[in-house]
């Protein structure tokens, strides 16, 4: 096989012949294949389980409590493991990394379904999603190795749908695999159906994934993994636990999280100052075009982007009754939608960049706050068929959102720091959604408290996921009002970045 250089190219979208060190791999787009298919079981993991809590609550005798756990574990464990995995790719060899998780992850996924206990099976959810947070970021990585130029944009494109739809189609897989697998351990095949398939992307990955040669072994800044990593728990491990009282009753981990990630930000500066290898190089947001915003517009469009998933379950399956299948049915339209626009759109970044993320979350927001208008307004026998078209037009928004800020934010990222980077993207983005998932929930009971109001809980979380999203609206529309005034300059990987003797000491 053709190897694949891992040296720094910060192209960003341009022609491969202003690019040096790159080779094509024949088979990058087979590559490619293997990591959608494991990124997708792993995103897909973080919702899919939602629909058979009841069902695992019952047959396992858990409280509650402990069954939340297998959902908020997954994610929190999932969020911890990004930047210091995506470090790990950069410095050691992304592709065993990524090779070790991924069968880490179908072990777990076999635990999962024969766990005997929901302790075991909490046990084994955080390991899983340990796995799943060392995949993740060798991902977007994969596609800075792999492709320059166009190609880059199209397979970004494909990764974001890959995202999207992954995150939207959750209920509806899972609403499935319970309407086919009936009976008391039905919900076992939602974590077995990760192992044939796993196995297959292992095997194929030991075939096409491209090796990388480095010429020395690479540091990892060991208090930097301990500071962000008690950080981010800091602020997670609240939102997790929301359901239980967590935001009153540990509030004060919010501070302390707050002053961990700038000790670590401090921490990570002191190391570039002394000419050392840090976990996330602070460069990346001062100096490497869009990544800052990128990163800034990702975050905040999670906060409502993942949130309302919950919440259209919970009015259908409790407000109108519907079972897990036909609740996932409902919500089908918006990852329609997400999949087709986020392959379209991974061919349009290059011309039309950031204007296509402001067209985006202006869908999103028009989709979303008339489907919330209809399923308000509209006679509940029909409210569903009633909004199923402008949901499309939402989950197209969407796809114009996803796939385009990836590909935006990564793009000028030089490839030794790729992993790192996206390590970093993607832990904002699971921020974003611990709040959603915490704050639109708890706010549609809250409202549904007063009165068993169901439209009006709907209405309610709805709206206020719509905040999130007008405020990602505005960050992207300054960046491309910004993009405008420099159009005409070139993209490319700042020098200090590109020829930095830290970094060069990686390959």
């Amino acid at each position: 096989m053709t190897q694949a250089s891992s040296g720094g190219d910060g192209s960003g979208g341009r022609a491969t012949g202003q690019e040096t060190g790159y080779t094509p791999d024949p088979q990058r787009w087979q590559a490619l294949w293997v990591t959608l298919v494991a990124g997708f079981m792993s995103l897909l993991d973080v919702t899919i389980v939602a629909v058979a809590l009841p069902t695992i609550q019952r047959d396992l005798d858990a409280s509650p409590a402990q069954v939340q756990w297998v959902v908020s574990g997954y994610a929190l464990a999932f969020a911890l493991a990004l930047v210091t995995a995506g470090r790990l790719g950069d410095a050691l060899d992304r592709r065993r990394i990524f090779l070790l998780a991924l069968g880490g992850f179908v072990l777990c996924s076999a635990a999962c379904g024969a766990a005997p206990t929901v302790t075991l099976l909490v046990v084994a959810r955080l390991a899983q999603g340990l796995a799943a947070g060392f995949m993740a970021p060798q991902n977007s990585a994969f596609i800075q190795q792999l492709f320059r130029g166009a190609e880059r944009g199209r397979a970004f494109g494909l990764f974001g749908a890959t995202v999207g739809v992954s995150s939207a189609i959750g209920p509806l897989a899972g609403g499935a695999i319970l309407g086919l697998a009936s009976g008391p351990d039905g919900w076992r095949w939602i974590f077995y159906v990760n192992v044939p398939i796993g196995l297959v992307a292992v095997l194929l990955g030991l075939r096409l994934l491209p090796r990388v040669r480095r010429s020395g072994r690479g540091h990892v800044d060991v208090p930097g993994v301990l500071l962000l990593g008690l950080g981010v728990l800091a602020l997670m491990y609240p939102l997790v636990q929301a359901d239980s009282g967590g935001l009153g009753r540990l509030w004060w981990m919010f501070p302390l999280g707050a002053a961990l990630l700038i000790a670590f930000a401090a921490w990570q500066r002191r190391l570039v100052a002394r000419n050392r290898q840090p976990l996330l190089d602070p460069r990346l947001f001062t100096t490497v075009r869009g990544y800052a915003v990128g990163a800034g517009v990702g975050t905040l469009y999670f906060v409502g982007f993942s949130g309302v998933w919950l919440v259209f379950a919970l009015f259908y399956q409790h407000g109108l009754g519907f079972s897990p299948l036909r609740s996932g049915l409902a919500v089908t339209p918006f990852a329609l939608g997400s999949a087709s626009a986020a392959v379209v759109a991974g061919r349009l970044v290059d011309r039309f960049g950031r204007l296509l993320t402001v067209c985006g979350l202006t869908g999103v927001i028009v989709g979303l706050g008339g489907t919330a208008l209809l399923l308000r307004l509209a006679p509940l026998d029909i409210a569903p068929w009633v909004a199923a078209p402008v949901l499309f037009i939402g989950g197209v928004g969407s796809g114009f959102v996803v796939s385009p800020n990836i590909t935006m934010t990564l793009r000028d990222v030089p490839v030794r720091m790729a992993g790192a980077a996206g390590g970093a993207l993607q832990t904002g983005q699971r921020l974003g959604a611990a709040v959603g998932t915490a704050a639109l929930p708890g706010l549609f009971y809250l409202v549904l408290g007063e009165g068993e109001d169901y439209r009006g809980a709907l209405t309610i979380a709805l709206g206020t996921a719509l905040i999130g999203m007008a405020a990602s609206l505005v960050l992207a529309t300054f960046d491309w009002r910004r993009d405008r005034l420099a159009r005409g300059s070139h993209r490319t990987c700042p020098q200090e970045l590109e020829n930095d003797p830290v970094h060069s000491r990686q390959t």
